[in-house]
């Protein structure tokens, strides 16, 4: 279901809550699909069920699932709205890193050319 890296810096549970926001939001998991119980997941990963509790308390701020008491956690019904969310908060982040590199000297040719190649690469990949 999802791999963890432990070479990553991130806390384990912001990759796991990164990761299944990806997966929701990919529409990976339909709308109101019932994800993994903590212990099941915890046991899939070999990581600690506190650390899948965290995840999905996280996801749950986001928006991302929801939780029945009782039940278990649910993927969120609409993918379409998290992801528009997501997109939003991409496009504030790519916004301050163009701001910061205009203070250093970039200029509007430069910042195109940055996400031009970005683009390419991730094309031919």
């Amino acid at each position: 279901m999802l791999d963890i890296d432990y070479r990553d810096s991130r806390p384990l549970y912001e990759q796991v809550a990164d990761k299944l926001e990806r997966m929701a939001v990919c529409g990976v998991f339909a709308p109101d699909e019932q994800l993994p119980s903590v212990r099941q997941l915890a046991g899939e990963l070999a990581i600690n069920p506190n650390t899948i509790q965290r995840a999905y308390g996280e996801l749950e701020k986001r928006g991302v699932i929801y939780s029945v008491k009782g039940r278990g956690n649910f993927v969120s019904g609409d993918g379409g709205a998290l992801r528009a969310r997501r997109l939003e908060e991409l496009h504030g982040e790519i916004e301050q890193r163009a701001r910061q590199a205009r203070e250093l000297g970039a200029d509007d040719t430069v910042l195109a050319h940055w996400v031009g190649i970005r683009l390419i690469k991730e094309g031919e990949a």
